[in-house]
């Protein structure tokens, strides 16, 4: 997650655009290889092995996520408890996966652009207009194409990837972008994502999580350490654990004892 990094990213999108400027139709072309003209269905959508890739695909993605988010939870249910994985790391998974599987993709683009999934356009026995990825305003009314919440998930993982050991980290972040691509071209097979619609979830996801590892890991204006996001996460849950404490007929400890000494620990370091 560094300058190259971003060079790389930039320069995909970049070849990205032009790719679309001059095969406007690759959308189509490459989405009617798995569509049937015949049943006029996408059959891989009903096969039970895709399927279950599908949602392995999820559930592993997630499963890698679940320890920060299950950190997270203990430690605004117990701020007076040691955080069981490090701050930065629970901040950086977590923010980065409502980022990228949620907000952007959910929440804005798939809720605002319109674009039809490919099921759902004239050109493979739908009923909307085809729309290329650069057009907003679809027929399509939410949940549509543009773009692929599941890939975004999926390529989520270049997260854990950039907090690989150095010497295994283009490694990893190989495994991510296969395994997205892999994610995104099952979606692609079952008429349910165009393939601009992958690519543009895993530059996008990309340059996301680029920009979240510098404010977290690399920049010094903003950067910070675990003992930190450890006492403000603590200082956020503080109010509610105290009050559900004194409900229980039970005093709490000292704030002191856990955000206060996070701070200190930190301008120890420091």
């Amino acid at each position: 997650m560094n300058r190259a990094g971003l060079f790389i990213a930039l320069s995909l999108s970049l070849a990205f655009v032009v790719l679309y400027l001059i095969f406007p139709e690759l959308d189509l072309q490459i989405g009617g290889v798995f569509y049937d003209a015949v049943t006029r269905t996408f059959p891989l959508r009903s096969h039970l092995v895709a399927l279950i890739a599908r949602e392995t695909a999820m559930i592993i993605a997630w499963a890698i996520c679940m320890p920060a988010l299950v950190a997270l939870a203990v430690k605004l249910v117990r701020p007076d408890k040691p955080m069981l994985l490090r701050g930065r790391t629970v901040a950086y998974f977590v923010i980065t996966m409502v980022l990228t599987a949620g907000i952007v993709t959910n929440l804005t683009f798939k809720s605002t652009w319109g674009r039809p999934r490919p099921a759902s356009v004239v050109e493979f026995n739908g009923q909307w207009q085809f729309k290329h990825w650069w057009q907003p305003g679809g027929e399509c009314p939410k949940n549509c194409s543009f773009f692929s919440g599941e890939a975004s998930t999926a390529f989520w993982t270049y997260a854990p990837a950039s907090l690989a050991p150095p010497a295994w980290r283009p490694l990893a972040y190989l495994g991510a972008t296969v395994f997205g691509l892999a994610t995104g071209g099952l979606r692609v097979a079952f008429g349910g994502h165009f393939v601009s619609d992958v690519l543009v979830a895993g530059l996008v996801t990309f340059l996301l999580i680029w920009l979240v590892h510098g404010l977290l890991y690399r920049w010094p204006s903003t950067r910070t350490t675990d003992e930190r996001v450890e006492a403000v996460l603590a200082w956020v849950a503080w109010p509610g654990y105290a009050f559900i404490q004194r409900l229980l007929g039970r005093e709490p400890a000292p704030r002191a004892s856990s955000a206060t000494s996070a701070v200190q620990a930190e301008q120890r370091m420091s």
